[in-house]
C-alpha cells in the first residue's frame, strides 16, 4: 500500500493567533530522498539544533560519529521526529560502539496509527530469518502488523532495521521498551551465544564450558533454525542420558498458543533413526494422531562416530479432549518406553493413558482382564473391549479402584463403595453392547480372590500378572465350571490352571492354541474327571502359550523361549499358592486372599513339557515351596513322561490282545493305521512306535493332514523316530520323498484340497476336490484295521450308542459312531484305539 505524505503549515495573524492551516499531500520525490539532509533546508535546521545541543566539536571523533548517525538516518524519521526524540536517538546511537548490544528505538505516531521501529544488531549476526523473528516481537509487543521494513547494512559494526508496525489506535498494549529489547536480545544474540549462556547458568561455568565445546558444533541448521538455545539445552540433558544408557529417553512439550489437544514429543535414540512403521502404531495405540515428524542428528563432539537422532513428533490427542502433560508426563513415557522394549503389549488399552490418567501397570491388569474373558468366550473383540473402555474412560478408572479396593494391603475394605458409584454410572452408558463389557469387567474383579499385582522383585513389579478366580461366579462361563482357575498373563505368555477341587493333580501343556487354549485344557479336564478316578478324587489340567514371534525353525531358539515362558507361567501360580512350614499355613506376601487358606499345588508334564519336571522343580524350590521337588512329577528323581511313554505302552499292550483275538499279531505283521495326532506328542508319538509294521496311511492334528495311500512300513518307522526326538515337531517336517505317489502334507487352514487318484482310490472318494473336514471324515470311515488317537483332546465320550468326539475345536468337532464304524473301542479305558471288527 502506498501511504501519502502530508506537511502541515499554520498560519497566523498579525497578533501571532493561529487562523488556520495549509495541508500540503502526496509524495516526496525520489530526489528527495537521494539527497543529503544537509541539502533539505528544513532538515539542515534540525541537524544543526542537533549538533549544537550536544556540545560536540565539529572535528572531534564524536562530532564526526554524530554527523554520520544524522546523516545516514532514515529520512521520513527525520521529516516526522522532535527534535527532542532525534536527539535522544542519536546519542543512543552513538553509545552503542562503546557498548555494543541490540538497542531498539520507537517512535509513536501521535494519533496511534503506527509505531515506528528502529533496531540495531551486531551485523554478523544478521539474517532474514533473524529479520523475521524480530518482526514477529514487535508485532506481539504492539498487537500489530508490519507494513513495511527497510534494512541499512554500512561500514560500522552494526546493522539496522527499521520496521513500520500498523496498529489499531486506542488499542496499543502497555509495554515496557527494556522488556522489548530483552526479548529482542533474546532473539538476536548468535545461537551459539546464547548456548554458551544457557548451558553456563544451568550447569554452571565449567560444566557448561566443557558442554559448550561438546555441542555448540553438534547441532545442525535445520535445527537451530527451529530450536531456541534454552531449548537445546534441555535436549543436550536427554542426549547425555541416551548416550550414557545406550537406550532412547523421551521429552514432550508443547508450544505456548498450541490447542490443548495438540503437543510434541521428542524420542532421543542412539546412532540411528527409528523406524516410523515401528513407533507410530505405539502412538496410535496411546491414543494419539501423529500429524507430523521431524528427525534432527546430532553429532557430539568426543564421543567418537556416536551420534543421536532426535525424532520430534507432531501429536493430537484422537478424542480431541485437552490433555495436561505434566499430569500425565511420567506415565506416557513409562508406557511409551515400556511398550518399546517389549515390557508390555503395545494396543488399544495404552489410550488409558492418556484418556483416563492410569499407569502402564493399571493398563495392564485391564488388558489382562480382557484376555481372560476372550479364553472365557466372551462375545466381543478385543478391538471393542478397547475401544468400550476408551469411550468409557471415567469408568475403566473406577475398575481400577475397584480392584484395589479389594486387593491393596493398605486400603481394603472400601468395595463397597466404589460398587455403588460403577452401578450409577453404568445407568448412564447408552450402549446394551458396552454396558455388557463393562458389567463383565466388574463382574470379574468381582470373581477374584486372589493376585499377585501388589508383589515385587527387589522392589520392581513382577513382570507376570496373575489373578486366581471362583469360577462359579463368573458369568457365561462355559460348562463345566472349575472349583478354581489361575490366569496367568505377560506380554511373553499367556495360560490357565483349572481344577475341580482342592486337592487335584494333572499336566501343564504348551499349547499352539493362542486364540482358545483355555477351551482346549477345559476339554482335557472333563476327560481327565473320569481317567483320574483311581488316582486323585478330582483332576486338574493347565496350559500355557508362548506369544514371542519366534520363527519355529529355529527350534533351539523356540525350545529355550518356551522354556522361560513356562517358568514364568509356573511362577504365577505358585505366587497366588500358600505355603507350608510344618503344620503352620503361610500366606503369600502382599497378598489380601479372599479364599480359605490353599497350600496344595502339584503338576504333571504334558505335551511339550515332558522334560520340564526338573525345571518346574527349580522354580518351586526358588519359591521354597513346601514340596521341593515333589512339585512336579518325573525329573531326574523321578521319570520321563514322554520318554518312558507309560500310558501309550498300556494302551498297546490293549491292541495287542485284540488283535490276537483275531489272530494278528502286530509286532511282526504289517496292519494299517490312521492316527489323530503328532510325533511330537506323548501317547500319540510313542504308540506309532512301539511296532515295526505300523503301516501308517492318515493322520490329523489341529494343523496339518498327513496321508500315504501305500506306505512303506520299514521307511516309515524310521522317519517317524526323526519326528520323535525333534522338538516340538508337526507333519511339515515329514520327508516327503518318503510317501508313496499321491500323498503329501495338507493345511487345514485351506479352502480346498485337490485330491491325486490314489488317495480318491485309497479312501473311496469321488470327488477331485475337498474341504479339510471332508477329507478328515473320510480318513475316520476308511477301511483301516487301527484308528489311533493321541492326546490331542480327543476324547471318548461314553453314550448308549458310544461315539468319538474328534478335533480340538468345537466348529472341527466329527461325531463319529463307533458301532457304523464296525469297530471297537480298545485301551481298557484311556480312549486310545479303535480297531475294525
Amino acid at each position: 500500500a502506498v501511504h501519502m505524505d502530508s506537511i502541515g503549515i499554520l498560519r497566523h495573524d498579525k497578533k501571532g493567533k493561529v487562523v488556520g492551516q495549509r495541508v500540503f499531500v502526496g509524495l516526496f520525490t525520489s530526489g528527495a530522498y537521494c539527497r543529503s539532509p544537509s541539502d533539505i533546508p528544513m532538515l539542515r535546521l534540525k541537524l544543526k539544533k542537533i549538533f549544537k545541543r550536544s556540545g560536540f566539536a565539529a572535528g572531534s571523533h564524536n562530532g564526526k560519529a554524530l554527523l554520520n548517525i544524522l546523516e545516514t538516518y532514515p529520512l521520513d524519521e527525520l521529516f516526522q521526529g522532535s527534535d527532542d526524540h532525534l536527539y535522544e536517538t542519536a546519542l543512543g546511537i552513538l553509545h552503542l560502539k562503546r557498548n555494543q548490544r541490540v538497542a531498539l528505538f520507537l517512535r509513536c505516531d501521535d494519533f496511534e496509527r503506527f509505531v515506528s521501529c528502529l533496531v540495531y544488531v551486531p551485523k554478523d549476526n544478521f539474517s532474514t530469518v533473524l529479520r523475521m523473528r524480530i518482526q514477529k516481537v514487535l508485532e506481539g509487543a504492539f498487537a500489530g502488523e508490519q507494513r513495511a521494513y527497510y534494512t541499512h547494512i554500512g561500514d560500522n559494526l552494526f546493522a539496522r532495521l527499521h520496521i513500520i508496525i500498523k496498529t489499531t489506535p486506542g488499542n496499543i498494549p502497555r509495554y515496557k521498551k527494556n522488556n522489548i529489547e530483552a526479548d529482542l536480545l533474546e532473539v538476536a544474540c548468535s545461537w551459539g551465544d546464547g548456548l554458551l549462556k544457557n548451558l553456563t547458568e544451568t550447569f554452571g561455568k565449567e560444566k557448561g564450558s566443557h558442554f559448550y565445546q561438546r555441542y555448540h558444533q553438534a547441532f545442525l541448521p535445520a535445527y537451530r533454525d527451529k530450536f531456541r538455545p534454552n531449548q537445546a539445552v534441555k535436549d543436550i540433558k536427554n542426549i547425555e542420558q541416551t548416550l550414557e544408557a545406550g537406550k532412547l529417553s523421551m521429552s514432550m512439550y508443547r508450544y505456548e498458543k498450541a490447542k490443548g489437544s495438540h503437543f510434541h514429543f521428542k524420542v532421543y535414540h542412539p546412532n540411528q533413526l527409528i523406524p516410523l512403521s515401528d513407533v507410530l502404531p505405539i502412538l496410535e495405540d496411546m491414543g494419539l494422531r501423529v500429524l507430523n515428524e521431524i528427525p534432527y542428528v546430532v553429532y557430539p563432539a568426543l564421543s567418537g562416530d556416536k551420534k543421536v537422532v532426535i525424532h520430534d513428533f507432531g501429536l493430537e490427542i484422537r478424542n480431541g479432549s485437552k490433555v495436561n502433560l505434566e499430569a500425565v508426563r511420567k506415565n506416557f513415557q513409562d508406557t511409551f518406553s515400556r511398550a518399546w522394549e517389549g515390557e508390555i503389549e503395545s494396543d488399544g488399552f495404552n489410550a488409558l493413558v492418556l484418556f483416563g490418567g492410569l499407569g502402564w501397570r493399571d493398563v495392564m491388569l485391564l488388558r489382562a482382564c480382557c484376555k481372560y474373558l476372550r479364553q472365557a468366550g466372551v462375545a466381543f473383540s478385543q478391538e471393542y473391549m478397547e475401544q468400550t473402555l476408551a469411550n468409557n474412560a471415567h469408568i475403566a478408572c473406577q475398575i481400577v479402584d475397584l480392584f484395589k479396593a479389594r486387593f491393596d494391603p493398605n486400603i481394603t475394605g472400601k468395595s463397597g463403595m466404589y460398587r455403588k458409584r460403577l452401578e450409577i454410572e453404568l445407568e448412564r452408558v447408552k450402549s446394551a453392547d458396552e454396558d455388557r463389557i463393562l458389567r463383565r469387567y466388574i463382574n470379574l474383579v468381582m470373581s477374584m480372590l486372589r493376585t499377585n499385582f501388589y508383589q515385587t522383585n527387589d522392589r520392581e513389579p513382577k513382570t507376570c500378572l496373575s489373578f486366581k478366580l471362583d469360577s462359579k461366579k463368573i458369568n457365561e462361563l462355559p460348562l463345566p465350571r472349575p472349583f478354581r482357575e489361575i490366569f496367568v498373563y505377560s506380554p511373553r505368555v499367556e495360560g490357565i490352571h483349572l481344577r475341580f477341587g482342592m486337592v487335584s493333580r494333572g499336566g501343564l501343556r504348551w499349547s499352539d492354541r493362542r486364540e482358545d487354549f483355555r477351551t482346549e485344557v477345559l476339554g482335557l479336564v472333563k476327560a481327565q474327571q473320569v481317567k483320574n478316578t483311581v488316582i486323585v478324587p478330582v483332576g486338574s489340567k493347565g496350559g500355557f502359550v508362548v506369544k514371542s514371534a519366534l520363527d519355529i525353525s529355529d527350534r533351539k531358539a523356540f525350545q529355550n523361549e518356551g522354556i522361560e515362558c513356562y517358568k514364568l507361567f509356573v511362577s504365577g501360580l505358585l505366587d497366588l499358592t500358600d505355603n507350608l512350614m510344618g503344620n503352620k499355613v503361610i500366606a503369600p506376601k502382599n497378598t489380601v486372599r479372599k479364599d480359605e487358606d490353599d497350600p496344595y499345588l502339584v503338576v504333571a508334564a504334558d505335551k511339550g513339557t515332558a522334560t520340564f519336571s526338573d525345571i518346574a522343580n527349580s522354580v518351586a524350590i526358588k519359591y521354597g515351596f513346601w514340596l521341593g521337588d515333589a512339585f512336579a512329577s518325573g525329573g531326574t528323581d523321578g521319570y520321563d513322561h514322554k520318554k518312558m511313554g507309560i500310558t501309550a505302552r498300556g494302551g498297546w499292550e490293549s491292541v495287542k490282545r485284540h488283535f490276537r483275538e483275531m489272530g494278528v499279531n502286530t509286532q511282526s505283521q504289517n496292519f494299517d493305521v490312521i492316527g489323530v495326532g503328532d510325533m511330537s506328542g506323548d501317547v500319540f508319538g510313542n504308540g506309532m512306535l512301539l511296532s515295526p509294521h505300523i503301516c501308517l496311511i492318515g493322520a490329523f492334528n489341529h494343523q496339518h493332514i498327513f496321508i500315504d495311500p501305500k506306505p512303506d512300513a520299514v521307511k516309515g518307522i524310521v522317519e517317524r523316530k526323526r519326528l520323535f526326538k525333534m522338538l516340538r515337531s508337526s507333519w511339515t517336517d515329514y520327508d516327503t520323498s518318503l510317501i508313496s505317489k499321491g500323498g503329501g502334507v495338507f493345511d487345514r487352514l485351506a479352502k480346498t484340497i485337490d485330491l491325486s487318484p490314489e488317495i480318491k482310490n485309497r479312501f473311496n472318494i469321488s470327488k477331485n476336490n475337498v474341504t479339510p473336514n471332508e477329507l478328515i471324515r473320510a480318513l475316520l470311515t476308511a477301511k483301516t484295521d487301527l484308528l489311533w488317537f493321541g492326546g490331542i483332546g480327543t476324547y471318548l465320550k461314553e453314550t448308549g450308542e458310544s461315539h468319538l468326539d474328534v478335533g480340538d475345536r468345537a466348529n472341527d468337532a466329527i461325531r463319529i459312531n463307533a458301532n457304523q464304524l464296525n469297530a471297537k473301542v480298545v485301551g481298557e479305558g484311556a480312549n486310545l484305539g479303535v480297531t475294525q471288527r
